[in-house]
């Protein structure tokens, strides 16, 4: 069976490359790849360029598609291919047709992926109606959970987590605080190329915090390349690291605003903060969201660095403030996270396309 693949526009992460991993060589793979990203791309992983003409025989000759966002090239879908959307994500923020505001036709233009989609993962039971209205998709949802946090719950996370660790020069007894921001859809599409001013002020606050504290800085895939530098010896920049999930296990805390990082980070147990700055301006006129954040959210809602800074110095007072918070949470977004989505996925995946 002939399985071709579309993460993040590009490159070799998400769920898409844990269902690859599962699957094995007993099925032909190919990849869609960014050529900026295709040296993570692992040595013998078969790639064509996105977007090429290559690219898109290599879609119309598929026996099954896997994507988890969408897939911006043309192409004819062949009745007997199967395309599986994992998507990337819990929504608390609007997405595709619901969002307070997007440029002219671009959902339109989204909209004929969608069409071609026949399976759609569901990470939650929450987000199923969710993601049904956004997307105005008619077809199968697998209420799976997602196959990229499986391995928040294997036997070999305590492995991965040192890995990373090691490879990142963060030594034993330091705190690597993941500080991972969602996207503004203003500065993505204002067309220009400026580079990214964070609001945190990043070097005041490890000044504050001391040498044992190290920030591992993720920008959204969208932002790759463009953060405006920051010189400090405990920052790292992580945002071309090809796994989320591998720094989600090697962090000991998670700062976010409105990512869906969140709810994938639950999984863990280990402690959030929300840096909310531009709360009610994203909130009431960005991009607007499906729930009440505030009282939902399993951390503070903080508004300024210093107030960020005492959370992180507090830390073990915040964990225990939030702790009722964060296991209702845990109930309401995490249930199907078990380890086994990838194997549940896989099993419908091959069921649909062998009896096509």
């Amino acid at each position: 069976m002939r399985f071709v693949y579309n993460s993040f526009a590009g490159r070799f992460s998400d769920s898409p490359r844990t269902i690859f991993e599962a699957l094995g060589p007993e099925h032909e793979h190919l990849w869609l790849a960014d050529p900026v990203h295709r040296s993570s791309f692992p040595e013998g992983v078969q790639t064509v360029d996105l977007g090429s003409a290559e690219s898109i025989a290599a879609l119309q000759s598929a026996d099954v598609v896997v994507a988890n966002t969408h897939t911006e090239v043309e192409w004819t879908k062949p009745a007997g291919t199967v395309y599986l959307q994992t998507w990337h994500g819990t929504p608390l923020k609007r997405i595709h047709w619901d969002v307070l505001w997007a440029p002219e036709g671009r959902l339109e233009r989204l909209q004929r992926d969608v069409d071609r989609w026949d399976l759609l993962v569901s990470p939650n039971h929450a987000s199923t109606p969710l993601l049904r209205q956004a997307f105005r998709f008619e077809g199968e949802v697998l209420e799976t959970g997602y196959p990229r946090n499986d391995i928040l719950s294997s036997p070999g996370r305590d492995a991965v987590r040192a890995r990373v660790r090691e490879q990142l020069g963060i030594p034993d007894g330091a705190r690597a605080v993941l500080y991972a921001p969602t996207w503004r859809d203003d500065f993505v599409f204002s067309g220009g190329a400026a580079p990214v001013e964070l609001a945190l002020e990043v070097e005041r606050a490890l000044d504050a915090l001391g040498e044992d504290h190290f920030l591992l800085l993720r920008l959204h895939y969208m932002l790759t390349g463009r953060l405006a530098p920051i010189d400090h010896p405990g920052v790292r920049d992580v945002s071309a690291h090809p796994d989320v999930s591998e720094l989600y296990l090697a962090a000991d805390v998670l700062v976010t605003d409105y990512s869906s990082v969140m709810f994938d980070f639950a999984v863990t147990g280990k402690p959030q903060l929300f840096f909310t700055y531009d709360l009610a301006a994203y909130r009431d006129n960005l991009r607007g969201f499906y729930f009440d954040f505030g009282p939902v959210a399993p951390g503070p809602l903080l508004e300024t660095t210093d107030e960020l800074v005492a959370a992180l110095r507090g830390l073990d007072q915040v964990t225990a403030d939030y702790q009722d918070r964060y296991v209702a949470f845990q109930e309401r977004f995490s249930h199907l996270e078990d380890g086994a989505a990838t194997e549940r996925v896989i099993e419908r995946v091959l069921g649909t396309a062998t009896g096509r």
